[in-house]
């Protein structure tokens, strides 16, 4: 019988799929043409099936999909360690409006997004839900370097240099998500940025063209308990219940950080199909409390997983957080049950595209879906021995360990070597704009 000619065979030791949970193949082969994938079967059998243009082997590497960073505003790598050790108001207000304000423009979102494009793939990141000024030009810098992304339709109530009020705003954000609706690895997401910087008129224009457009709402939720306080004393009303008398409480909100929540707010956010955005790290770092992630998964929540951005990170490593959500969950639940290697790869994965409606394209390997796959080595002295392929996945690698990452089977890491990107130009930007940035005053 003839082969049957394809583009691309990934061979691994080990192939995760994501779905079913915590199945792992040994050597197996991923078969990839036109950009998807056509089959999943042991490598023998593959080799023996299709006549391949390449074919990658990969012995001693886990094959997973390619990682979705649910909440990431990309352009702030620029302002990487920029005001570290301080709690999150005065991080914001005392350092990083006022640095914005100076510095936001096309020029510097285009140089931070595309130096975060490249260090999300070089993390094994194929997919990110952006969130900052200028959105049209991270959506061509994101589109240029063929990276996934949900671009964030910002809004807020504070004029900034792309936008002098919340209708400017959002009349914006309703041009670019017409521009981007033929768009095959790009779609538009509504993104106001909290409830206390957007007002009750913003909120329920966006819930309006929200559902007429399907897009998803990706807002910062209950991040502190100041937050949370700071409303009551205010609106004498907590910000979810706000957001639910609004509407804006239904599938396709993506209620980024959520470290405060009483257990009928844990329950409503599942009843209502509401995605969490956890970002652990981040959370970590400016003290702003802790998801109870395991309660929101045994209520049947969707969680997915993110970075933030490099300013309160300070980094873009979705492996990196894996390993904190899973260890930070147990804690939290007090259950070293909790939050297992699994449940955390499916977080990075699967409930990420399933946040962003697209969990019928990307997200876990399976016939028929787009082929965003990354390998990670398991292969040297510090990951071996590998009892078990997805523990040490989530427990034992580092973004380091990733080798290769296709974007709907376009190789963009090849070997742990960049494709199509200038990194010593990626590092020269980065060292012209912190030059800039200190001497801001």
């Amino acid at each position: 019988m003839d082969k049957v000619a394809i583009d691309l065979l990934i061979e691994a030791e080990w192939v995760i799929p994501v779905q079913p949970s915590g199945v792992v193949l040994e050597h197996h082969a991923v078969a990839v043409d036109q950009g998807r994938i056509v089959a999943i079967l042991p490598s023998t059998d593959a080799r023996a099936r299709y006549a391949a243009r390449e074919i990658i082997s990969r012995p001693g590497h886990a094959l997973i999909p390619g990682l979705v960073n649910i909440h990431c505003h990309s352009a702030m790598v620029l302002m990487r360690g920029l005001a570290d050790d301080l709690p999150l108001m005065s991080w914001l207000q005392e350092h990083i409006w006022p640095t914005e304000a100076k510095f936001v423009g096309a020029e510097m979102v285009a140089d931070g997004t595309l130096i975060a494009a490249a260090e999300l793939i070089r993390g094994g990141v194929t997919c990110v839900n952006e969130m900052y000024f200028f959105p049209e030009v991270a959506a061509a810098t994101l589109k240029r370097v063929g990276l996934r992304a949900a671009v964030g339709l910002t809004v807020i109530e504070f004029p900034s240099a792309w936008a002098s009020h919340a209708d400017e705003y959002i009349d914006k954000g309703l041009a670019l998500a017409d521009e981007l609706k033929h768009e095959t690895m790009l779609r538009a997401c509504w993104a106001p940025h909290a409830p206390y910087t957007v007002s009750d008129a913003s909120f329920e224009k966006i819930r309006m063209y929200s559902d007429q457009l399907d897009l998803p709402v990706h807002v910062h939720v209950h991040e502190t308990a100041f937050e949370v306080e700071d409303a009551l004393r205010q609106h004498k009303e907590r910000p979810f219940s706000r957001l639910k008398r609004l509407g804006l409480v239904n599938r396709n909100l993506i209620a980024v950080h959520m470290t405060q929540l009483t257990e009928s707010e844990i329950a409503a956010c599942a009843e209502a199909g509401v995605s969490i955005a956890h970002c652990p790290e981040s959370n970590l770092k400016l003290a702003s409390g802790f998801a109870p992630i395991e309660a929101l998964r045994l209520a049947g929540a969707n969680i997915a997983l993110g970075t933030d951005g490099a300013a309160s990170n300070n980094d873009l490593d979705l492996i990196g957080e894996m390993k904190t959500a899973a260890q930070l969950a147990k804690a939290v639940a007090k259950d070293a049950a909790a939050l297992d290697a699994a449940a955390a790869l499916h977080m990075a994965t699967l409930g990420g595209a399933r946040a962003l409606g697209w969990d019928e394209r990307i997200g876990s390997i399976e016939v028929g879906k787009d082929a965003d796959l990354t390998t990670i080595a398991l292969d040297e002295f510090d990951t071996l021995p590998v009892y078990h392929p997805i523990s040490q996945v989530v427990y034992a690698s580092n973004r380091r360990d990733v080798r290769d990452v296709w974007v709907r089977g376009e190789r963009k890491l090849d070997g742990g070597r960049l494709t199509g990107f200038d990194t010593e130009q990626l590092a020269a930007t980065a060292r012209s704009w912190g030059a800039r940035m200190r001497r801001k005053d």
